[in-house]
């Protein structure tokens, strides 16, 4: 018997439950994995909320992703044994595939054998956040050198791995955070600049950064009101990144400053880089060179044991770390 994770209500993390369960054996193109480590993402809290792009259906598990060891191989499946050391890449519905527990079966096409420089905790924490800012900023924003990049909700795990992107290619990464509490954890981890924006202008605070040329690149996660403030700090014919939905408040679209300045209002989500395309593939190999090369290094906020999952929860929708919460699993 496994130990999973499951709640049968939509609502705050206290519907989670850790039980004890049969896991099934894996179909064609699946295989199983003995879990070592989860990352925790905000799209599963999302999910649990019953707020996310798809409704859960319940009694339902979640998670999209996790790392171990390959316990079985479905019929058919090559290119994986039992015994190799695997994480998984978010690319499917939360309905068909779950994550959080002591086993998982997963899809084939979400699976990569990581760098064996990571520990398991490290491979938990990378996929969601690099394949989710590559999409956005290299695959469609094709960010270069010298480039302005916002990045809000910088100290999200997302926003960890955008820094590293932007700073990558030669970018001028700028990590916007509303309290001033985090901003040196943001400038030991990367940041070229901070701006705090409960204290100060973003749209002041960025022309001045770029010499009144405003942003190329805007990577937002939150929406609400404040996207007319994002859209006043991009440059002409800049492009805002709307991957989320952080806000509870409605998302105004800036009419008169998208018609002066030409500007595209995107969004996005991950799953865009559908599994198995060319953009997918490209996302991995970018991910794993750098990865090898020790230039992308996923950032761990905390961990937590699997028999404290809805205390991980509660802090990851406190909004107080730095990086990723990963859940560790006995």
């Amino acid at each position: 018997m496994a130990k999973v994770v499951r709640f049968d209500r939509t609502g705050g993390p206290e519907v989670l439950k850790l039980v004890e369960a049969d896991v099934r054996p894996p179909g064609p193109g699946e295989l199983k994995m003995d879990v070592h480590a989860i990352g925790l993402n905000r799209a599963e809290s999302m999910f649990r909320l019953g707020q996310y792009l798809e409704a859960p259906q319940l009694p339902s598990g979640l998670g999209y992703e996790a790392a171990g060891v390959v316990s079985a191989i479905g019929p058919g499946v090559t290119g994986f044994a039992v015994g190799d050391v695997v994480s998984v890449i978010p690319g499917f519905s939360m309905n068909k595939y779950a994550c959080y527990g002591s086993e998982a079966v997963v899809p084939v096409g979400s699976t990569v054998k990581h760098p064996a420089s990571l520990s398991f905790e490290q491979a938990a924490a990378t996929w969601m956040q690099y394949m989710t800012a590559y999409g956005a900023l290299v695959a469609i924003g094709g960010v270069k050198q010298g480039d302005a990049v916002v990045i809000t909700a910088a100290s999200s795990s997302v926003g960890q791995a955008a820094i590293q992107i932007v700073n990558a290619a030669g970018g001028i990464s700028i990590a916007a955070t509303r309290k001033a509490d985090k901003k040196q954890a943001l400038l030991e981890h990367g940041a070229r600049h901070v701006v705090v924006t409960e204290t100060q202008d973003l749209v002041v605070e960025v022309a001045q950064i770029t010499q009144n040329r405003g942003a190329r690149l805007i990577f937002d996660p939150v929406g609400g009101p404040m996207i007319e403030k994002l859209a006043k700090a991009t440059a002409y014919e800049g492009t805002i990144f709307q991957y989320g939905a952080l806000s509870p408040e409605p998302t105004p679209f800036p009419l008169f400053t998208a018609l002066s300045k030409g500007l595209t209002i995107r969004g996005y989500t991950l799953m865009e880089l559908k599994v198995g395309s060319d953009r997918f593939e490209a996302g991995k190999k970018y991910t794993l060179d750098r990865l090898n090369s020790g230039v992308f290094k996923p950032v761990i906020a905390k961990t937590f044991p699997l028999s404290q999952i809805v205390e991980a929860h509660r802090y990851l929708e406190a909004n107080q770390q730095v990086g990723k919460i990963v859940v560790t699993v006995d």
